[in-house]
């Protein structure tokens, strides 16, 4: 028996949006995406009921930006469930672990439905694990029912996320639901450091934290003009112009790097004169590398701490990760061991200081991302081969060559795209990071692409006819 049969029995009770009877018009496929959005936003101000705290320091601080998840709200989980439902199921069916034809219908059914089931057991597994750790207080403390109702509020954020994402990947929207929240989260973050009217008292008198009322308020306050200017592109410690200045740049050159591609030309055997391109992207696997990458050093970081906090005089973990408080308080910043070599590097001061930690760091970022770039071609089904079965389904062959030699002529571009696009986009990850922009680097880089995606998704929307409002 197959894997995908066992799944069969519970396909008529997981939760499921039926695929829309007819096409769904642009401008009510922006109004379901807004409405996704909405709900989105609102779950991430929803705070936990029965929670006793959760001010402590955060151990999944530095993978909350992929996962588009709130700290201490029913968006907890954020898309982790997913992610790591598809990516599990992605990779098993990409090394044949299990046999899946995408091209029959019941197959994918049964496909998605597997992620569907994986996701909410992930969801159940995680929100008990969330709550048995103690992130929400001592376990004797919040009391059973206090613990059951926090799994159920977190299990329900759960369906409700899973819903949106399949809704929109049916058609109802633009994009996925996933890559919406992101992007959401990490432009949120950008916005409010640019533009937040939060006062705080670092010792000079009262400032605002965002960069660019900062800059208004410091050109009213201050008698020396210059010296205000100044103050507000290199102050400390606080979002500063520089900082956003950084972060239009780095927007600029990753769209500028989006557009470059090689047009593979293909002809149709069937039909003489009909003939197309098959577009190769410099970033081929778009930001899977930096999405794996952060969740390996993500996780890496958790556990670290997690041992760090218990033990920090064993000479293994040490080794992993030593950890300390910044001046002032905050989030825990690596000092030490293995951890300390894969952050990026604070300051163009410290790269001085310790040449060998930044050394390590880019080589680190460049190599990760070209390897796992060329394994995930393996796995999603976008290597060289699949391409070619692709198009040899599609009855279409490359112009100027023959059948047989389309598998030779892919592999001279596809593996060399995924590397090369790889360390490009850990390079530029660098880039953000060392340039001091807002957010991460791994953020900026996911919020550029996926919303250059969804620009995309926007034209050809309006190229099949539609319309920008749906007549």
């Amino acid at each position: 028996m197959r894997f995908l049969h066992l799944i069969r029995p519970v396909m008529c009770v997981l939760p499921e949006v039926a695929s829309p009877d007819r096409k769904i018009p642009l401008r009510e496929k922006l109004l379901w995406t807004t409405i996704t959005l909405f709900i989105y936003l609102v779950c991430c101000q929803i705070p936990i009921y029965g929670i006793q705290s959760a001010k402590s320091s955060d151990p999944f601080y530095w993978v909350r930006v992929v996962l588009a998840s709130n700290r201490g709200t029913i968006m907890e989980l954020g898309i982790s469930p997913i992610i790591t439902s598809g990516m599990v199921m992605q990779m098993l069916a990409g090394a044949r672990l299990i046999e899946v034809d995408q091209n029959v219908k019941e197959d994918r059914a049964l496909f998605q439905g597997a992620q569907k089931l994986f996701g909410i057991l992930i969801t159940i597994g995680e929100a008990i694990a969330y709550v048995v750790s103690g992130m929400y207080g001592d376990l004797s403390s919040i009391g059973a029912g206090n613990a059951i109702l926090i799994i159920t509020q977190l299990f329900c954020a759960g369906l409700i996320v899973l819903t949106l994402d399949e809704m929109l990947a049916k058609g109802y929207g633009l994009g996925a639901g996933i890559s919406l929240f992101i992007a959401t989260g990490i432009c949120e973050t950008i916005v409010w450091k640019s533009f937040s009217p939060t006062t705080i008292n670092t010792g000079r008198g009262t400032e605002f934290e965002g960069a660019v009322i900062a800059l208004f308020h410091l050109l009213i306050t201050r008698n020396n003009k210059l010296q205000a200017l100044r103050e507000a592109f290199t102050r400390q410690n606080l979002p500063n112009l520089t900082n956003l200045l950084a972060t239009v740049l780095i927007f600029v050159v990753v769209i500028y790097f989006q557009g470059w591609r090689v047009n593979l030309p293909v002809k149709y055997q069937k039909y003489r004169g009909q003939e197309g391109n098959y577009p190769i992207k410099l970033f081929y696997t778009s930001n899977m590398p930096i999405i794996l990458l952060s969740s390996l050093v993500s996780n890496l970081y958790f556990i670290s701490q997690l041992l760090y906090n218990r033990a920090p005089t064993n000479v293994l973990v040490r080794l992993l990760g030593m950890w300390q408080e910044p001046e002032g308080g905050g989030q825990k910043i690596p000092v030490g061991g293995i951890a300390y070599y894969i952050s990026p590097p604070r300051s163009l001061a410290e790269i001085i200081y310790d040449p060998f930690h930044a050394v390590f760091y880019f080589v680190f970022i460049l190599t990760s991302c070209a390897l796992f770039s060329k394994t995930w071609i393996e796995v999603s089904g976008s290597s060289a081969r699949d391409v070619a079965k692709q198009l040899r389904d599609q009855q279409m062959v490359m112009k100027g060559h023959r059948d047989s030699a389309l598998i030779n002529v892919l592999n001279r571009y596809i593996p060399t795209a995924a590397a090369f696009g790889g360390m490009c986009i850990g390079a530029l990850s660098i880039l953000a990071d060392l340039s001091g922009a807002i957010g991460s680097g791994t953020g900026i880089l996911l919020a550029v692409t996926i919303i250059f995606g969804f620009y995309e998704s926007f034209v050809k929307e309006q190229k099949d006819g539609v319309g920008a409002y749906g007549f």
